[in-house]
């Protein structure tokens, strides 16, 4: 009888869905995809409008945009530390600035830090070894500007991609490939689309919390963290526009795609992932069931899921979804690429240390064809510091070859200690920093050979 009820239950359902429910999933989830992953032409040049209209914007408040950022890191400090001293009712009772403002200690330092810096470099004091052009200089008045237009463009239409059911009907979609494939249960799909589509630290805080939930095993929660909360389009782009490669956007991300997906298919079955105990940290009753589809078509049963999640939205929620993306990204991360990058410049400036650790990829660049091998090579690990360095470090190389295949990996690398590293250490997942440095080291050589052949065949 129960059975029946359910039966009864949803064709009701489908019967009271009309064209404007279709229409809620679709027009929202399409201009999501026109704005992130549609290529048009723009003065000679393959863009996408997200990152045409970052550009024209940064184009326009270029001259005010250093000082501008240097005040916004003025204002996170003042807060955070607000919020860790003397903890204000306007902050603690308020999840999202709890959340923005309240960070860890080491955190809190590194803000100060940035902004420091960001002062130092714009009003040119100090040593000059912080703020000059190939260092402080480098990120405040060319990378950051960037950042601060893309990050407020892609912020505040990401919930059009992520919020209207695009999501959920892929992820059932995906069910029967994750586990033969990545060794994942069919829920990972949600992860690792989100992280695609959105942001790394998505994907990581969606593991975290399904982890904690018993919804993982820790084999399998250190394999979605560290191989599937990929590197976001909108960073992607962010690269690809530093380096002057913007007119290669598709092979660029076609290449991208492929090096992670190998690098997912091989990662999860060797050290030290392979490693991890498949056991949950509490029991759950609810965990999902794989053999939910059977007897139900799997793009009608994600449909459904997909209309379900585009009816719990409006736009005001919309609206609210993506300032609170664009706040997140500007105050949460601009301050620590400002610090963490700006010494990370100092060493490879003014030390030998990238150079000395980048040695044992100069033969293997230079057997792979690639040009300018030795300043390549700095390039292969320095990225562990964060993401950007690569694109900055590898800015000025002649060679677009070379500058194809920095942008490639410093993407697919994927571990990077000012974000995505940092947090998966802060959580709950089962992760050392001895396996963040071998898994970032390992996804390195598996992908560089694949990115390098690509970039051969292009240029």
């Amino acid at each position: 009888m129960a059975a029946e009820e359910i039966q009864l239950k949803k064709k009701e359902e489908k019967k009271s869905r009309g064209l404007s429910d279709y229409l809620l999933f679709l027009i929202p989830s399409l201009i999501g995809i026109g704005l992130f992953m549609v290529p048009i032409s723009k003065e000679g040049s393959i863009t996408i409008p997200v990152a045409f209209m970052a550009k024209h914007l940064e184009g326009m408040i270029i001259d005010h945009l250093p000082g501008i950022l240097t005040i916004m890191l003025a204002i996170v400090v003042i807060f955070s530390l607000a919020a860790t001293i003397s903890k204000p009712i306007l902050i603690m009772r308020n999840g999202f600035l709890k959340s923005l403002f309240l960070v860890h200690p080491l955190w809190l330092f590194v803000r100060v830090l940035g902004f420091t810096f960001a002062t130092m470099t714009l009003l040119q004091m100090g040593p000059e070894a912080v703020w000059s052009g190939d260092t402080g200089g480098l990120l405040l008045f060319d990378l950051l500007p960037l950042l601060f237009t893309i990050f407020l463009f892609a912020g505040l239409f990401l919930p059009l991609l992520l919020n209207f059911g695009l999501l959920e009907l892929f992820g059932v979609l995906l069910n029967k490939v994750m586990r033969p494939v990545f060794t994942l249960p069919g829920r990972s799909s949600i992860d690792c689309l989100a992280s695609w589509m959105g942001d790394g630290t998505i994907g990581v805080l969606l593991t975290n919390k399904q982890y904690e939930d018993g919804f993982y095993t820790k084999r399998e929660a250190a394999v979605i963290s560290t191989t599937f909360s990929v590197v976001s389009i909108t960073f992607s782009i962010v690269i690809l526009t530093y380096m002057d490669l913007e007119h290669l956007f598709v092979p660029y991300y076609f290449t991208i795609v492929l090096a992670g997906l190998v690098a997912a298919i091989i990662l999860p079955r060797i050290p030290p992932l392979s490693r991890k105990p498949d056991t949950y940290i509490v029991e759950n009753e609810e965990r999902f069931d794989e053999n939910a589809l059977k007897g139900q078509k799997a793009f009608s049963y994600g449909l459904t899921k997909a209309l379900e999640r585009a009816q719990n939205n409006s736009v005001k929620e919309t609206l609210i979804g993506g300032m609170k993306n664009v706040l997140d990204m500007w105050f949460a991360v601009i301050p620590v690429i400002m610090a963490i990058g700006t010494i990370a410049l100092i060493l490879a400036e003014h030390t030998s240390l990238f150079a000395i650790l980048g040695a044992p990829f100069v033969p293997i660049l230079m057997l792979l064809q690639v040009p300018e091998a030795h300043v390549a090579a700095q390039t292969m690990v320095v990225g562990f510091a964060d993401m950007f360095l690569p694109a900055v470090i590898g800015s000025g190389i002649e060679s677009d070859l070379t500058k194809f295949v920095i942008a490639c990996v410093s993407v697919t690398q994927l571990i990077y200690m000012s974000e995505i590293g940092g947090l998966i250490l802060a959580s709950k997942l089962p992760v050392k920093f001895i396996d963040l440095v071998l898994i970032f080291l390992l996804r390195t050589l598996v992908s560089l050979p694949i990115i390098v052949g690509i970039a051969h065949l292009l240029f």
